[in-house]
């Protein structure tokens, strides 16, 4: 059980709530936190000031003051009003993570909503009832209102979810999961909208994702360096010490953990090879910086994954509600546009290392990997995908967070672009993987061409793996598959279970 309102929640928690079904519970002292500031809202429902969100309109209409005997339709309009997403549905998974990630947020207490609210959304995740999200129409600013209001309607009856696998509407999908529509009161539409779990999910689980693809991407490095019979001299620790980025100490520690008792390595100690390539000599410096950046990112968005971003706050000590700005996710969009530059360079030196293995002048490899070269035309394609991909991501790694347009008649005149560059961050992550999951294929059917030398110990473990997923080829084949096999494996927990196991021998 992971509970929320007790202690903050790991990226890697939201992830097994969002891919693993993990349970999630409301911690007993978030009750009280969130009845205290309840009651300020109650208090002020029955005053005459009028104070946003509570008894007044939204956004360009904050002017507009509502009687008390309305504020329950004014939920209702507020949710369906702004439920205006467009394009392909989000995942499943991603609606899983913003349900976690909102309850998590409103469970601080600073919101002024019931405890009921948390756990109707907390409910939708036991029942397995899944909201049906729109992946367009949020700037990122005032809250992913779009599609947190496709979230909120299933809460009260109304849009569309999966119940398990099938798609119904919002109402059926409650009733099959035994669940009752919430009525919502005062400020909680509100509560429920003004937020930035959509951005955040987005972004969380790129980032889980591209943890698992660096280390991939570092075994990939350490094979290929390997089979090409390079030097792993630049990863010695009296070299990356006297340039000590925590990155780079990182990935040379991996190298050579891979390379370890490798007699690939002592075969060619005396060649003469000046230097090698800078995708196999400055694997520790890039592949490094991106393990930073992936640090970086993950502190930032484990402070977002914890804190309140609503509007307007509710102070339950000081009775107090002050409209503010923590809504605005360009924290979250400076993270995924950095995660993106991040993993686009795992995909631009996998590319370069691929190239270097199909080239016979350099490789001193049969041509393109082929048994039969000519005849055959082994594994020529797969740098050409690589390819596309990287070029790829060379445009979706524009950074979205620059651009801003003013929405809410100006009122809102800078917005974050956030969802833009989590979608972005999401098939960057995707498109890495495959380009990794090609260097793999390739250094993998390399390696057989260097027998009966073996490996380092790391690195024929890899082979193994790689072996066991994609049989060694007998002539040409298609390679599509085969990739798409190796790439659910670099995203999946493998990667880092198999470095910490061979960091800690």
């Amino acid at each position: 059980m992971i509970e929320i309102g007790a202690r903050p929640l790991t990226l890697a928690e939201v992830a097994a709530v969002a891919r693993e079904g993990a349970s999630v519970g409301l911690a007993p002292g978030a009750h009280g936190r969130m009845a205290a500031s309840r009651a300020v809202v109650e208090r002020t429902l029955g005053g005459t000031r009028a104070v946003y969100g509570v008894n007044t309109g939204f956004g360009v209409l904050k002017d507009r003051v509502i009687s008390a005997d309305q504020v329950r339709q004014l939920q209702i309009n507020l949710l369906r009003s702004h439920a205006a997403g467009v394009g392909r549905f989000a995942h499943a998974e991603i609606s899983r993570a913003m349900l976690v990630l909102r309850a998590a947020s409103l469970a601080h207490g600073h919101s002024g909503c019931r405890p009921a609210v948390v756990e109707a959304l907390l409910a939708l995740l036991e029942g397995r009832v899944t909201p049906v999200v729109p992946l367009q129409g949020s700037v990122g600013a005032s809250g992913d209102l779009a599609p947190l209001a496709h979230l909120a309607l299933v809460l009260v009856g109304e849009g569309e979810a999966w119940l398990g696998d099938q798609r119904m509407p919002g109402a059926l999908a409650l009733r099959g999961a035994g669940l009752q529509p919430l009525a919502l009161e005062a400020k909680e539409g509100l509560a429920l909208i003004n937020g930035t779990q959509f951005s955040t999910a987005l972004a969380v689980l790129a980032c889980v994702d591209a943890r698992r693809l660096w280390e991939a991407g570092l075994a990939a490095a350490a094979l290929s360096t390997e089979v090409l019979l390079g030097s792993f001299q630049p990863a010695r620790p009296e070299v990356q010490v006297l340039r000590p980025y925590a990155g780079a100490l990182e990935a040379a520690r991996r190298l050579r953990a891979y390379s370890e008792d490798s007699d690939l390595v002592a075969s060619h100690a005396d060649c003469g090879r000046v230097q090698d390539a800078y995708s196999l000599r400055c694997v520790p410096q890039v592949m490094g910086a991106s393990w930073d950046a992936l640090a970086h990112v993950e502190a930032q968005l484990t402070i977002e994954a914890n804190s309140v971003n609503d509007n307007p706050l509710v102070f339950a000590a000081s009775d107090e509600i002050i409209s503010a700005g923590l809504f605005h996710a360009q924290p979250v969009a400076l993270a995924a546009d950095y995660l993106k530059l991040a993993v686009a360079e795992v995909a631009s030196l996998a590319e370069r290392r691929i190239d270097r293995l199909l080239d016979a002048r350099v490789s001193e490899l049969p041509a393109v990997l082929a048994g039969d070269p000519g005849l055959e035309s082994g594994y020529m394609l797969a740098q050409y995908t690589a390819a596309a991909l990287v070029s790829e991501n060379k445009t979706l790694c524009h950074p979205a967070s620059v651009d801003s347009i003013p929405t809410g008649a100006g009122l809102e005149d800078h917005v974050s672009m956030a969802p833009i560059a989590g979608r972005h961050a999401r098939q960057v992550v995707e498109n890495a993987a495959h380009v990794v999951a090609l260097e793999l294929m390739c250094a993998t059917r390399a390696l057989e061409f260097r027998r009966p030398l073996r490996a380092g110990l790391g690195c024929e473990r890899l082979y193994g793996t790689v072996r066991r997923l994609v049989p060694a080829p007998e002539g040409d084949r298609p390679l599509g598959n085969a990739c798409e096999s190796l790439a659910r494996w670099v995203l999946s927990a493998a990667p880092v279970r198999l470095s910490e196991e061979l960091l800690a021998q």
